[in-house]
């Protein structure tokens, strides 16, 4: 799946004015660990999480539920959780520190604008569009309907495959420029949480293309040994 793709006229997401990119090719990002190896691969770190939860039967959808209904909370409640991550770090995410929104192997991120035109922007500012997004797409009634008795619009599923490319963008970045301040914040085991978490549940429910998540493929296969 590609970020620039339009999006279903059943939706009044025409009305957004900015829609995610797909990655550049171009390897211009910077990885401000400033290290050869990958730290988060190294085992006395990879191993840690903040709970031993059966994450196969947390992601799988429960017996009786709609998968609408299911997509739609867990969509929020991964929203609410890597968005107060990420700001948790904010103060190390700058235009200075990350001049461009890049993620492992240096791929980077660019955005979108209604116009069609592509914007190479800072990593804090590219996030920023990106958690804005993700939040008008949220409280939007017409696309994740909080009332009884309301359906949820043609495209939806394609709506939430978007949602959860910008939040596993937004992880990867953190694990490529900000591992080393995770760790000196103690942060580590939720961002492993948090990480194995939502790739578990993008897998199961076909939420994200592996071309998307080949970048940090490493990560995924250490952290499935985990579990």
């Amino acid at each position: 799946m590609g970020g620039c793709h339009s999006y279903p006229s059943a939706t009044k997401t025409d009305s957004k004015t900015l829609q995610p990119s797909d990655i550049s090719n171009e390897k211009l990002g910077t990885n401000n660990n400033n290290l050869e190896e990958r730290p988060y691969l190294q085992q006395q770190y990879v191993c840690q999480r903040v709970t031993h939860t059966d994450m196969f039967a947390l992601t799988a959808l429960p017996p009786g539920v709609d998968k609408a209904e299911w997509l739609a909370s867990n969509t929020v409640a991964f929203f609410k959780h890597i968005n107060l991550f990420s700001s948790a770090l904010s103060e190390f995410c700058t235009p200075s520190t990350c001049p461009t929104a890049c993620g492992p192997g240096n791929m980077v991120y660019v955005w979108t604008d209604d116009h069609g035109r592509k914007l190479k922007c800072s990593a804090p500012l590219y996030f920023d569009y990106a958690m804005s997004y993700i939040q008008d797409l949220l409280t939007d009634e017409a696309v994740f309907p909080t009332k009884a008795g309301s359906v949820f619009p043609t495209g939806f599923f394609f709506l939430v495959q978007k949602v959860f490319l910008l939040l596993f963008r937004t992880l990867a970045h953190i694990y490529w420029c900000h591992y080393r301040e995770t760790l000196a914040l103690g942060l580590h085991p939720h961002l492993n949480t948090l990480f194995i978490h939502l790739t578990l549940f993008s897998r199961q429910h076909a939420l994200l293309d592996p071309e998307e998540t080949a970048p940090l493929r490493d990560l995924i296969l250490a952290l499935g040994q985990q579990l």
